[in-house]
């Protein structure tokens, strides 16, 4: 799309024509990319602060002070060990979520209100994410809770932010457009973590106490991620993706949700026409599931199996943070070059040798899981920000933020398998290593499965136009 007005004017000659039009239009969307870039900016806080580094450690010390003589702790009446409560709830809320969004997504989809449903959720997210201020003593069950509202809001938003990728690009800028978005998100979440680092590592000077200042660096991820909302609320449209078709047309108001179920169990029938984007999807869940679950555990492997300080685990996330910005971009390079689908298994084989270091990596050494970090940022940024535009070709246009809610279903931090096999594993052994060696199979079973889509015959046969590079 032209951004250069070849047409001369007068001062008092006001622009017309194609020239100046595609020129409005090119400003248009770049307007519209900016908001969705600063919505990866705003969520990326949750992800980064709440729960990579803060919540993981902090809910798991709260949970062992509630704990009986034997280490337990009783939600709902069950009986499991204090330090499974944060995995098991993780999954706990991704389990929740998954109804929440394909029913939200598909009355997006429906009504055209991508944008309102997305922020709506944000806020209620931000809100619970400022409400775990009030997480302290033994208050296990009010860290669950809220904990459970947050990653259910979070991952419906982000489901319908995704909507927006394929009106927001063309097939061959997708993967570009789709890795500047998560760098925005990776710079962003990085910024707030260095500031939650001086506040933590200060709290004496403060006048905090370190559970005070892990409690304020919570709730500044809910406050980050409420203020930066304001931008993609006024810069992007209401409706994502593209033009609507009669199929998903604005219904009035009165039938939106009786309508939407009806709606959702068409597109779970439909969805088994497409069944190369269904095979596609399935090698996601699972090996991304696998990295969530190294993202959303690995503050609490390090403090309880490594022996790392809190000020240890928040630098060795800002490093991921960091490195994974230009990790994002570079992968995007290299996809540009040799293609989606070859770049992303080459991130997973990177993934399988960086989690088998992690296993062997010693105790009380910070130099190493520093090294680690940055190895998780170099793989990290790339291998989801090329899934997600990859995916967004095998989408049948009209019905993005429908198959996007099932996307979601282990995209960032609402991962549930892994954090079901990491806690069972930990249940089991006791051991945290043989927890975080568990996971490869997520790796192993996702390439393969990878390996074996077409992707070119799976755009083909959705319709959508094929970008020249795979």
């Amino acid at each position: 799309m032209s951004t250069t007005n070849s047409a001369t004017h007068l001062p008092d000659d006001p622009p017309s024509g194609p020239t100046s039009t595609a020129t409005d239009d090119a400003r248009a969307l770049r307007r519209m990319q900016f908001g969705w870039y600063v919505n990866d900016w705003a969520n990326a806080a949750f992800s980064a602060t709440v729960l990579t580094v803060f919540l993981g450690p902090y809910l798991t010390t709260v949970a062992k002070d509630a704990a009986d003589a034997a280490g337990n702790v009783h939600p709902l009446g069950l009986s499991i060990r204090a330090g499974s409560f944060f995995p098991y709830t993780v999954s706990c809320s991704v389990l929740l979520s998954v109804g929440v969004m394909l029913l939200t997504g598909t009355v997006a989809d429906r009504t055209g209100r991508h944008k309102e449903l997305m922020c709506g959720f944000a806020y209620v997210g931000a809100l619970a994410t400022m409400g775990m201020f009030f997480l302290s003593g033994d208050r296990y069950l009010l860290g669950g809770a809220l904990l459970v509202v947050a990653n259910i809001s979070y991952a419906v938003s982000v489901a319908l932010s995704y909507a927006y990728l394929p009106g927001l690009a063309s097939p061959d800028e997708r993967d570009k457009v789709s890795s500047k978005g998560w760098a925005y998100g990776y710079a962003g979440g990085g910024l707030l973590l260095i500031v939650n680092l001086a506040l933590f590592q200060g709290h004496d000077a403060f006048g905090l106490d370190s559970g005070t200042a892990v409690r304020i660096c919570l709730a500044s991820a809910g406050l980050w991620w409420a203020l930066f909302t304001v931008v993609p609320l006024l810069r992007l449209p209401s409706r994502a993706g593209v033009a609507p078709s009669p199929a998903t047309g604005t219904a009035p108001d009165g039938r939106a949700a009786g309508g939407s179920l009806r709606e959702l169990a068409r597109t779970l029938r439909g969805m088994r026409e497409h069944p190369l984007t269904l095979l596609y999807l399935a090698a996601f869940l699972c090996y991304n599931d696998g990295i969530q679950t190294v993202v959303s555990q690995a503050s609490l492997y390090g403090s309880e199996e490594l022996g790392m300080e809190q000020t240890s685990l928040v630098i060795a996330v800002l490093l991921v943070q960091i490195v994974a910005i230009g990790g994002a971009l570079l992968l995007g390079r290299i996809a540009h070059r040799h293609g989606a689908k070859r770049t992303i298994l080459g991130s997973l084989v990177g993934w399988v040798v960086t989690l088998a270091l992690g296993y062997f990596m010693p105790a009380h050494q910070p130099v190493w899981f520093y090294a680690l970090a940055c190895m998780i940022g170099l793989v990290l940024g790339g291998s989801q920000a090329l899934s997600r535009s990859l995916f967004s070709h095998l989408i049948p246009p009209g019905r993005e933020a429908e198959y996007f809610s099932f996307y979601k279903v282990s995209d960032r931090g609402t991962s549930w398998m892994g954090p079901l096999v990491f806690g069972l594993a930990y249940q089991l052994t006791g051991s945290y290593r043989s927890a975080i060696i568990s996971l490869l199979v997520f790796f192993v079973i996702g390439f393969a499965i990878l390996l074996k889509v077409p992707v070119r015959r799976a755009i083909e046969a959705v319709g959508n136009p094929v970008p020249e590079r795979l």
